[in-house]
């Protein structure tokens, strides 16, 4: 018998997980959330660009141009300055999604169908620019985006969150509540990345980097 979804946020402590790519575990939605846990989702949504600022704003350009981890079977790492970039990307496309959502009915039928996309085909624009384009550019879109997007999640009414969504032609019906969970579980992820890379080649203490990955919950 499977051990249902849980509904709350946990905290382990994230810097004891040794995969690189996946510090934090892979993403794992829950089937439902409570009111508790997707107030504490969009409060990780409205604080993570001053987080991502805090953990990137001392970097170098050579510190932000390092593999956030070594290779895997021959392909390579994005760097910090890519993960940066594709945030505000893949945040833009889900801020897009989510207010579509609330524009449809309240049967997966009636849901929007979103477009497909390949990030790491999206990634690969940001070398065409000399010389490369700052993540402080992506830092304010970011800032403004989840300003914008946290609005728009705290107005959705109770009964909205399982009766809207959107339809992704790749992975099928996505309510609301679901695609909150994925993008909280976004932010962190990718934000211990760059913790963890900190921490290896230290340019962080240990003890800034744990304190700050604690914050993030996770579902498990």
């Amino acid at each position: 018998m499977t051990a249902p979804a849980p509904t709350e946020l946990q905290y382990p402590d994230q810097l004891q997980y040794t995969d690189r790519q996946y510090p934090i575990g892979p993403l794992v939605l829950p089937e439902t959330l409570s009111p508790s846990a997707r107030l504490a989702a969009i409060e990780e949504l409205a604080a993570f660009p001053q987080q991502l600022t805090a953990a990137i704003e001392d970097l170098a350009d050579s510190q932000l141009d390092t593999p956030y981890r070594d290779p895997i079977d021959g392909a390579p790492s994005w760097t910090i300055r890519q993960l940066v970039h594709h945030l505000a990307d893949s945040h833009a496309t889900a801020y897009i999604w989510m207010r579509l959502a609330l524009t449809g009915g309240n049967l997966p039928e009636q849901w929007p169908t979103v477009f497909a996309y390949d990030p790491a085909a999206i990634a690969e624009l940001d070398s065409r620019p000399r010389p490369a384009i700052s993540p402080k550019v992506s830092l304010q879109l970011l800032a403004a985006l989840h300003q914008r997007w946290t609005a728009t999640l705290r107005s959705v009414a109770e009964e909205e969150w399982r009766s809207r969504g959107y339809t992704h032609p790749e992975t099928g019906p996505c309510p609301l509540e679901q695609a909150l969970a994925m993008y909280d579980w976004h932010c962190r992820h990718h934000l211990t990345q760059i913790l963890h890379c900190r921490q290896r080649h230290g340019w962080i203490e240990p003890q800034r980097a744990s304190a700050s990955a604690k914050t993030f919950p996770v579902w498990v």
